[in-house]
């Protein structure tokens, strides 16, 4: 199965779990494109909208791009009040528009699945002259170095998936590879802008958090599960609460 697709087979749990992103967030986006009624926008991999509502209502056409059946169908649904949304059952890289009509292209924490030899020129020919592709991702990372809780995590971590790469809260070289990119295939005025969250979890929601990522989910099933039961006693031994500190990585240029 495409990894893609694990987002797929639960919608409603994905729906829930997944962060927002932050107003300041949509603010910049809309600040710098411009975006609002008579302008065409494109969403790529819409998941269940935790990206799209500010967009909507800025009052342009939206048109999303979903590879997930299930979430295609779940996102028209949630949005059908917007006359000007709709969206496309269809991976990026097949997705057809006209060349050079879109003001604005985004994606928030999607366009790592697309190669970069598709993605990047795709953006490029779909945008008008002048029009704004914006990459946010958000980056959760679990509790701070020096506590024991964290250290517990880690471990089990390791226990259950040895050879993963260590998580790093602050990837300024991912940061730094993604702006290269841009400026690569001829994106201009090219922007980074960082936000921070923070959220606390019982044991029981960040199980539930857990089952929105694909490398979770494509785990095999014993293992998952053991994996998740000594997640849930390490956090319930705790205090049952986790603390997650998002930090949201916007990259914002023009064409």
């Amino acid at each position: 199965m495409d990894q893609r697709l694990t987002f797929n087979e639960d919608a409603a749990n994905y729906d829930r779990w997944r962060p927002v992103y932050c107003a300041e967030v949509f603010q910049d986006i809309i600040a710098y494109s411009h975006i609002g009624p008579g302008k065409q926008a494109i969403e790529i991999g819409i998941g269940t909208g935790q990206a799209t509502r500010p967009v909507l209502e800025t009052g342009c056409e939206l048109a999303a791009v979903e590879l997930g059946r299930n979430l295609a169908e779940y996102t028209q649904l949630k949005f059908r009040e917007y006359t000007g949304f709709k969206v496309h059952h269809t991976s990026f890289e097949d997705f057809a528009a006209p060349a050079g009509s879109s003001d604005l292209i985004y994606s928030g924490t999607a366009f790592h699945w697309i190669p970069e030899q598709t993605g990047y020129p795709k953006v490029s020919q779909l945008l008008k002259t002048g029009g704004t592709v914006a990459l946010f991702w958000n980056r959760p990372f679990a509790a701070r170095a020096d506590d024991e809780l964290h250290q517990q995590l880690q471990q089990i971590y390791r226990k259950f998936r040895p050879g993963s790469p260590p998580l790093i809260e602050h990837d300024t070289a991912r940061y730094h590879a993604v702006s290269q990119r841009l400026d690569t295939y001829g994106f201009r005025e090219i922007k980074l802008k960082l936000y921070h969250l923070t959220r606390a979890f019982s044991s029981a929601d960040y199980i539930g958090l857990l089952n929105t990522y694909s490398d979770h989910r494509g785990m095999p099933t014993a293992a998952r599960l053991l994996l998740e039961e000594e997640i849930r006693a390490a956090i319930l031994k705790s205090g049952d609460v986790l603390m997650i500190y998002d930090t949201i990585d916007l990259h914002l240029a023009r064409k």
